[in-house]
């Protein structure tokens, strides 16, 4: 066994201030936006202040687009897309947009700066509608093989791979999944937790349309689930949210093998607690329960047992939790990954010696004040092709 790998300390500095983020988001989301009417004036005073004798035509940019965010905003749950609160993400793109005009009239505070901030304005607004309305629902199915076996030829196995639900309502999404898992017909699924929305935990209509949609999945070899994070999967919920339904095994700290093709495999379950010391012992103690030479198919929330799960030779390591960031960057990435690791899985494919890991970027997205919105991170299942190292 190679020696340990280091496991940095838990990023205490970023966790607060993700926690802090929710904390504050949530308290405005409970404000109507009709009431903090003269902090929006306000805010439009501030954005056209520095134009001089072009206040006014700045004044205008800046309340139109002020009242389209608002508008955009409001549809979304009108209309069945998403159910987050207006107010903060109203909030977020006022004062993106204050800085914007501020930049310009630095820069250039003429007649063509104005047009450029116009032009400006309307980038932002597409990107708003395109990050709120289009991505969330642009399902993607991705593709992957893997030699699961070392030797022989197996007809393909075809396991589905399902994390980060965060269900609150029926939109677009949900009616894409089950139609794509209809198309697909996989031999096994497997969901990776997150099942719930942050806003919707105690919604027992929300919880009632999760069981729904849960119901719906189903595969020759089964449908295996373990829990999420412990804020969203909280114990007094998630057994309500899976009672009676029989097509679905939980696995919560427990290895079931499973034959394909005459040929074993072990799907092992890690509840997710986010203490990794907790987690690692409990996945290690799982695997040393696996016969020499049968592959294990580790499931767990997050990514943060990559180096454990290597040194234990598990083969296939299947998480989610980071929303591929949920809103990316172009060339730098996610902003935030809510990882231990930070950026260093934050979605996609990871290899470290025969250990190949994949981090959903999920189906949902955030819940309480956070913007219902995926920007260059869209929503993904992920259709796997196991087979023997000669298939």
């Amino acid at each position: 066994m190679s020696a340990a790998t280091p496991i940095p300390p838990d990023r205490e500095g970023r966790s607060t201030l993700l926690h802090r983020f929710f904390v504050v988001s949530a308290m405005l989301g409970e404000i109507p936006p009709l009431k903090l009417l003269p902090s929006w004036l306000a805010l439009v005073a501030i954005a056209c202040w520095p134009w001089g004798r072009l206040r006014v035509a700045a004044a205008f940019v800046a309340a139109f687009w002020l009242a389209a965010d608002w508008v955009m905003l409001a549809l979304l749950p009108r209309c069945g897309r998403s159910w987050g609160p207006v107010t903060p993400p109203l909030l977020g793109l006022t004062l993106l947009r204050t800085l914007l005009s501020w930049g310009m009239a630095w820069l250039r505070g003429d007649d063509v700066g104005l047009a450029l901030l116009v032009v400006g304005e309307a980038a932002v607004a597409a990107a708003a509608f395109y990050a709120t309305w289009i991505e969330p629902f642009a399902l993607t199915i991705t593709r992957q093989r893997l030699a699961l076996w070392d030797s022989g030829k197996v007809r393909p196995l075809r396991l589905l791979h399902i994390s980060d639900v965060h269900y609150e309502g029926d939109s677009p999404r949900e009616a894409k999944l089950l139609d794509a898992v209809r198309r697909l017909a996989p031999d096994l699924i497997v969901l990776t937790g997150d099942y719930l929305n942050l806003s919707s935990i105690h919604d027992a209509a929300a919880r009632e349309g999760a069981r729904r949609l849960l119901a719906a999945l189903d595969a020759p070899l089964g449908v295996f689930a373990i829990t999420g994070s412990p804020p969203v999967d909280i114990p007094a919920v998630i057994p309500s949210l899976f009672a009676d339904l029989d097509r679905i095994t939980w696995l919560e700290d427990r290895a079931r093998p499973l034959e394909w093709e005459g040929r074993r495999f072990w799907l092992v379950g890690v509840r997710c607690t986010t203490n990794c010391r907790r987690d690692g012992a409990m996945m290690r103690r799982l695997v040393a329960q696996v016969p020499e030479g049968e592959p294990v198919i580790l499931l767990h929330h997050s990514p943060d047992l990559m180096p454990e799960a290597a040194e234990a030779g598990v083969r296939l390591y299947l998480a989610g939790h980071t929303h591929g960031g949920q809103i990316r960057l172009p060339l730098f990435g996610a902003l935030a990954t809510s990882s231990r690791f930070g950026k260093r899985y934050e979605m996609g494919l990871y290899r470290q010696g025969r250990t190949v890991l994949y981090v959903s970027r999920g189906l949902g997205v955030e819940g309480v004040g956070a913007p219902r919105a995926r920007f260059l991170a869209p929503p993904e299942i992920i259709l796997w092709a196991l087979t023997g190292g000669e298939g």
